[in-house]
């Protein structure tokens, strides 16, 4: 309707879980929290729900995402074993299961019998005014699930749209209710604010919502009260390169923008170590341990994704002070690009030297003998004095020699 094509479809009937299992023979239930079925056509899995409706007679004490719990990752559940006893799992009416999404332009369904849409809730009008509204009160469905306000953001950023006046109102007073949410679920929407293409504008709508600092304290800390200085632009320029290779179909990864989220707190923070006389590796080592712990209570960073993060920033000080040795080395380290790359970022934001972003880039165009001329302008390895020790500790004299046995 946007005339843009949709990443995925929910599949969703009347039809019971155990109903759609005798249907088709290569299926099978899967979720204890949330029943659905996979149902499985050559190497594609289509998940397909049943609709479901608010619960009548006990209180709501669940969130009723439905986008989080069609990809319910649960441990599949025994298909011949009975239903557990679940909020979730109460069937209902295709109208009911409209009003439990969270927006009204996130609630329309396309029959497929004669191609139709079908709104319970306005949503073709939101759609054709550019507006998200959110289904129901926006307090209460905001304190049932949090995370719905970080989907008005990022709605809002992708579509285009602005947020509705009443849905918008709560947000700033209800923000802190994200910290309420598992770090683990919070990586996974941070992945979808920022590695969709809109990554920029959903930074300033964060920030100007009040939801920025409960998903990057340290980062917003530091931006506070600054105007038009390093932190404040690197943010959004790293946000703004990750979309542009997104839109150019290029890889991105989470270790890129967390190294540029929480490089500036890490940077401050060895500044204090270096002046109490730490050396710079000791000092960094010891920045990344104390922001990554406290970024950690509030996102999830996998190791797989934080050692590469700490070795973008290891790499940084090195490219700033190569040696005539250790630049040959250097652009063969698997971190080197997105190392040069943040270092580049860095430069056009005021926080390294231009000129030695330059260098690197140049030394990247030249042939091998082309490089060996610019490594020899550069000031030799610093030398460093190795002495021979006796078994016990002591140094041999000059003159002595090794046992021969």
């Amino acid at each position: 309707m946007l005339g843009r094509e949709p990443k995925d479809f929910d599949v969703v009937t009347n039809a019971r879980p155990e109903e759609i299992r005798k249907l088709f023979s290569r299926s099978r239930i899967i979720g204890r929290r949330f029943r659905l079925v996979h149902v499985r056509f050559g190497r594609e899995i289509v998940e397909v729900a049943t609709f479901r409706a608010v619960p009548r007679d006990v209180e709501e004490t669940e969130p009723h995402d439905v986008e989080a719990e069609l990809n319910d990752d649960e441990t599949p559940e025994e298909e011949d074993a009975p239903p557990p006893p679940s909020d979730q799992n109460i069937f209902g009416t295709q109208e009911e299961d409209a009003v439990r999404r969270d927006f009204t332009v996130n609630a329309l369904y396309y029959n497929i019998r004669d191609l139709s849409v079908m709104d319970y809730v306005g949503g073709v009008d939101d759609l054709r005014a550019g507006v998200i509204r959110i289904i129901g009160d926006p307090e209460t469905r905001y304190r049932e699930d949090p995370v719905r306000m970080l989907r008005a953001v990022r709605f809002a950023a992708k579509l285009g749209f602005r947020i509705e006046e009443k849905t918008a109102a709560p947000i700033h007073d209800l923000a802190e209710l994200l910290a309420t949410v598992s770090p683990a679920r919070m990586f996974e929407e941070v992945l979808k604010l920022f590695h969709g293409g809109y990554a920029a504008e959903t930074f300033e709508q964060l920030r100007r919502n009040g939801l920025f600092r409960y998903l990057f304290p340290l980062t917003e800390e530091c931006m506070a009260g600054e105007g038009g200085t390093f932190p404040t632009l690197l943010v959004p320029r790293a946000l703004a390169n990750t979309d542009a290779r997104v839109n150019e179909d290029k890889p991105v990864t989470p270790a890129f923008l967390f190294a540029a989220m929480l490089w500036e707190p890490a940077r401050r923070r060895m500044q204090v170590d270096l002046a109490r006389g730490r050396p710079y590796t000791e000092a960094l080592t010891h920045a990344a341990d104390v922001v990554l712990a406290e970024q950690l209570k509030h996102i999830s960073v996998p190791r797989r994704f934080s050692t590469p993060m700490r070795e973008i920033w290891d790499l940084q000080h090195r490219l700033e002070q190569p040696s005539a040795s250790s630049a040959l080395r250097l652009v063969t380290h698997p971190r080197f690009r997105a190392a040069y790359d943040f270092l580049l970022l860095c430069a056009e934001t005021g926080g390294a030297d231009p000129a030695m972003a330059k260098w690197w880039t140049d030394f990247q165009l030249k042939d091998e003998d082309g490089r060996r001329e610019m490594t020899a302008a550069l000031a030799p390895s610093p030398k460093k004095r190795r002495g021979r020790r006796r078994r016990g500790g002591r140094n041999r004299s000059p003159n002595s020699h090794p046992a021969i046995g």
